[in-house]
């Protein structure tokens, strides 16, 4: 496969203290199976869809707990040169870029709001196998409270063209990679509770929502919005039994016309 454009998403994985239970809610609501634990890489284990690479989960470091999330990586052709310019522009790097073998190089850093999210330079590894097919990763959206902040952050860091919904009841805006949508942003409002941080949501892809929807709950999630059918698709949004948010999304089954955007 070819070498993702920069500012792509192009991977995620994410940390469980029980990694076997992520194991089996993951594989019975996402259908992923799971290749073998790498010691020499403190346990991490990648999840394939149909035989496809499509995410990873690891345990955490040992003194390092904290709240479990996914984490979605941003294609760079230069993690170094990635992590300067989130420094740069009023983001902070939290792990600066290591080399993982031969599979590629990551960093970890937070956007001036408060998310946090990955960047990956890769070799061996250059992220999903494949994207918006049963079990794999789909689409992507920053919720934040501080818009202005993320906005200009990530299209100081990453090549993107930005377009605002027309409609201006709701604040949401897509980020483009030539003709391509790649992320969305939206503004976090009451609805959402005010303790709650600026996070990154990642959208897996299933062919039906509700019974993905019914499996998860079944098996100790917390149906947190949805299911509810968009011009986009028929989505959930989910916290799964050990407080990790995600959303499922079933893109055949839409209603309603595309929203109009316009250039910011």
């Amino acid at each position: 496969m070819a070498v993702q454009s920069e500012g792509t998403p192009c991977w995620a994985d994410a940390m469980f203290t029980d990694l076997e239970g992520a194991k089996r809610f993951y594989g019975d609501v996402l259908g992923w199976t799971f290749g073998e634990s790498s010691s020499e890489y403190g346990n991490y284990t990648q999840a394939y869809a149909d035989g496809k690479a499509v995410a990873a989960i690891v345990p955490p470091i040992p003194g390092q707990e904290s709240a479990s999330q996914w984490c979605l990586y941003f294609a760079s052709p230069d993690a170094a040169a990635t992590a300067t310019k989130v420094k740069e522009n009023g983001g902070e790097v939290l792990m600066e870029p290591m080399r993982i073998g031969d599979f590629g190089t990551m960093a970890i850093a937070r956007e001036p709001s408060g998310a946090v999210f990955g960047i990956w330079q890769g070799d061996a590894h250059e992220g999903f196998e494949a994207v918006a097919q049963p079990g794999a990763y789909c689409w992507t959206e920053l919720y934040t409270r501080e818009p202005e902040k993320a906005d200009a952050f990530l299209a100081a860091v990453f090549p993107y063209r930005m377009k605002d919904m027309a409609d201006g009841h709701v604040d949401f805006r897509l980020f483009d990679l030539g003709a391509d949508p790649v992320l969305g942003r939206m503004r976090m409002g009451e609805e959402f509770p005010p303790e709650g941080p600026s996070y990154v949501n990642v959208y897996f892809t299933v062919d039906d929502c509700d019974a993905a929807v019914d499996r998860a709950t079944e098996r100790g999630a917390v149906l947190r919005f949805g299911p509810m059918t968009s011009p986009f698709g028929r989505f959930a949004a989910l916290s799964d039994p050990q407080g990790v948010t995600f959303s499922v999304i079933d893109v055949t089954t839409t209603e309603g016309g595309m929203p109009e955007f316009k250039d910011a």
